[in-house]
């Protein structure tokens, strides 16, 4: 039987309509990093692999800002609605990928949260760039691809505070992969 809806090329897997392509439920990647270690990148081309809904807190928190430029502290705004996006999406079916700093315990409990109430599939990456130097680079050459964002200075970088995470599932080190082989280690959890 071929199920129209599916964006696979084939379909050797299908098993009903309600899952057309055999990939079984949805998944949520969560990732987190300080910036500059390579999160967009490899969220970008993950969404296009899979493919999936990219949420980039980026995106929205900058969204936010041009509407309501008074706004100056977002706090967790940003990452409630992209877990609300997210959420909807998994329930649908769709898998996502939630790119974000995701700096603290309480955004990555929400992420997994997010995931149980749509019966997802959970897996964090920790993205880390060992080699400061590299890092460093990276961070002050980088132009932003986001109208009006203004990305972190080195300084910023260095000193954000980002808190141990001892349940990420994938832990990448962009001074010794590159992206693709990223979005390759991330593919074979699956």
């Amino acid at each position: 039987m071929v199920f129209p809806s599916c964006p696979c090329p084939s379909y050797p897997n299908a098993k009903s309509v309600d899952d057309p392509c055999g990939a079984g439920m949805a998944r949520l990647i969560v990732f987190g990093g300080l910036p500059g270690t390579g999160k967009s990148t490899i969220s970008r081309r993950l969404a296009r692999a899979l493919p999936a809904a990219w949420l980039r807190i980026d995106a929205i928190e900058q969204a936010l800002r041009r509407r309501r430029p008074e706004l100056h502290d977002l706090r967790d705004t940003g990452y409630q609605i992209a877990a609300a996006v997210a959420e909807s999406n998994l329930m649908a079916g769709v898998s996502v990928i939630a790119d974000s700093v995701n700096p603290v315990r309480e955004t990555r409990d929400m992420w997994a949260a997010t995931a149980h109430a749509a019966r997802a599939d959970l897996l964090e990456v920790w993205v880390t760039c060992s080699d400061q130097a590299k890092h460093r680079r990276r961070v002050e050459h980088r132009e932003p691809d986001i109208a009006g964002l203004n990305v972190p200075d080195w300084s910023a970088t260095a000193t954000r505070q980002f808190q141990n995470w001892p349940s990420a599932t994938l832990k990448l080190d962009t001074a010794h992969v590159t992206p693709d082989e990223a979005v390759e280690a991330i593919l074979s959890r699956f």
